[in-house]
């Protein structure tokens, strides 16, 4: 679950610990009342004299598998981004379009924690966190049959039992008219197989374009613009961009040109 340099850190850390837990103790003179702290004593060293190779070596088992799961999701990423279409995102495992949604997120700056699940019809997938902000995913690999409303039901459930303050349901595939009807006016997105796509080839190419976004939204002049100024295109999808309040930061009270699409795009003028 850690960065591959985290797990190595951990085996150095847990190595030089328990090497000097496991120096042989010098022999004195055992005095009445000392034979007890004397046995743990040694019952400790014991233990860190096997410790002190085997907690290291889970420690880079763990490192090593992190390693190969970044590096197959970076391959997967690639993989589908490289694709013309989102026809690419059909031939893949559900437990590979969850990592792949994963990957979706973190490119677009959320903490991402992957639940898993017991098989490719399980409740919540993803758990994302933006700052103060909770959002909860269903990835639904679909390719033929549409998502229906009783799964935007069921999510919408759980993010109100969990107080979460919107959630996403992602498929392959496509959505039925109630099932859009429904997340209509509520804080849930629905992204189908072309936005997927979209959305993770934004997030590959368009991070320096983000980073620039940002820093000219924050130099901006608190003033709000012209009413008659035409609302620009979305550096990042290219949507008709609309004009929003910030609400916090140091640039509170200003107004600025945001993504009608957020947060699933956050392109900012």
């Amino acid at each position: 679950m850690l960065p591959w340099w985290a797990g190595v850190a951990l085996a150095i850390i847990s190595y030089l610990i328990l090497h000097q837990l496991a120096a042989t103790p010098k022999v004195t003179a055992v005095q009445p009342g000392q034979l007890g702290g004397m046995v743990t004593g040694m019952m400790l060293a014991a233990f860190a004299s096997i410790g002190q190779y085997l907690l290291p070596f889970f420690c880079l088992l763990g490192a090593l598998t992190s390693f190969l799961r970044r590096r197959k999701r970076e391959g997967l990423l690639n993989e589908v981004t490289s694709a013309k279409g989102a026809d690419a995102l059909h031939g893949m495992s559900w437990r590979e379009f969850e990592m792949l949604v994963g990957e979706a997120f973190r490119l677009q700056g959320y903490a991402v924690t992957e639940l898993g699940g017991a098989g490719a019809d399980g409740g919540v997938d993803l758990v994302l966190r933006k700052g103060n902000e909770k959002f909860l995913v269903q990835c639904k690999q679909w390719k033929a049959t549409k998502v229906p409303v009783q799964i935007i039901r069921e999510l919408y459930g759980v993010m109100a039992a969990q107080g979460a303050d919107g959630g996403f349901v992602i498929t392959a595939g496509s959505f039925t008219a109630d099932a859009k009807a429904f997340a209509e006016g509520r804080n849930v997105q629905l992204v189908d197989g072309p936005q997927l796509f979209e959305l993770l080839r934004q997030g590959k190419t368009g991070a320096k374009a983000r980073a620039a976004n940002t820093a000219a939204v924050g130099l901006a002049a608190p003033s709000p613009p012209p009413a008659s100024e035409v609302a620009p295109s979305c550096p990042l999808c290219e949507s008709t961009m609309v004009r929003r309040t910030a609400r916090k930061g140091v640039n509170a009270g200003s107004s600025f040109w945001g993504c009608p699409k957020f947060p699933v795009c956050r392109g900012t003028r």
